[in-house]
C-alpha cells in the first residue's frame, strides 16, 4: 500500500522531515488524531458528530500553536480537510502569531501558513492577528493554484441578515464555548 502524497509532494516539492510531526506521533497523534484534536478544542463545525468531548492530549502537552503548524505542516499527507482545520487553529485564542511564524518556519511550511494569513488579512482586515502573522514569515512563493483551499473555505459568508440582504463574513476559528449536556 502506498502512503498518500504529502502537501509538499503536490505541488513537486521535496517532503520535509518535521519534528512536530515527530512529537504528535509520540503523542499518538496521526493525521485522523490531528483533526480529532481540532474538533474537540472547538473546531466544531468541522465535526463529525462522532468525537468525544475530552481532549485526548492537552494544551500544555501539545499546544494550539503546535496543533496549527501540525495541521499546516507541508510533512503531513495532503487532505483538504486538514488544512482548512489547521487555517482555523490558528485563530485559537492565545495564539502568539511571532511563535506560529517561527514554527511555520521550523517546518518548511511557511507556504500554507502565509496563504491562510493572507487569506485573514483580506476578510478580517480590522484584526491585527493575520497582518502580524505574514509580517513573522518570510517571503515565500505563491502556492501552486489548486492545491491549497481557496480562501473562502476558511469563513462562512451569509447573503442575508436579519437586516436583509448584505453579505456578512465571519473567520472560522475554535468556540471556545462547551456543549451543554442533554
Amino acid at each position: 500500500m502506498t502512503e498518500p502524497p504529502t502537501l509538499a509532494a503536490k505541488p513537486g516539492m521535496t517532503t520535509p522531515l518535521s519534528p512536530l510531526l515527530r512529537k504528535a506521533q509520540r503523542l499518538g497523534l496521526g493525521p485522523d488524531e490531528l483533526e480529532l484534536l481540532a474538533v474537540q478544542r472547538g473546531c466544531r463545525h468541522y465535526s463529525a458528530g462522532s468525537e468525544t468531548d475530552l481532549p485526548r492530549v492537552s494544551e500544555y502537552e501539545f499546544s494550539n500553536e503546535e496543533l496549527a503548524i501540525a495541521l499546516l505542516s507541508t510533512a503531513l499527507r495532503y487532505e483538504p480537510h486538514s488544512i482548512r482545520c489547521g487555517a482555523a487553529m490558528l485563530g485559537a485564542p492565545g495564539n502568539d502569531p511571532h511563535r506560529l511564524a517561527r514554527l511555520a518556519v521550523r517546518e518548511r511550511s511557511e507556504i500554507p501558513v502565509r496563504h491562510v494569513a493572507e487569506a485573514a488579512r483580506r476578510f478580517e482586515p480590522e484584526n491585527p492577528f493575520g497582518e502580524a502573522l505574514v509580517g513573522g514569515l518570510p517571503d515565500a512563493p505563491l502556492p501552486r493554484p489548486g492545491v491549497l483551499p481557496h480562501p473562502t473555505r476558511f469563513v462562512a459568508m451569509t447573503g442575508f441578515t436579519r437586516k436583509g440582504p448584505g453579505l456578512v463574513v465571519e473567520w472560522l476559528r475554535p468556540c471556545t464555548s462547551r456543549r451543554l449536556p442533554p
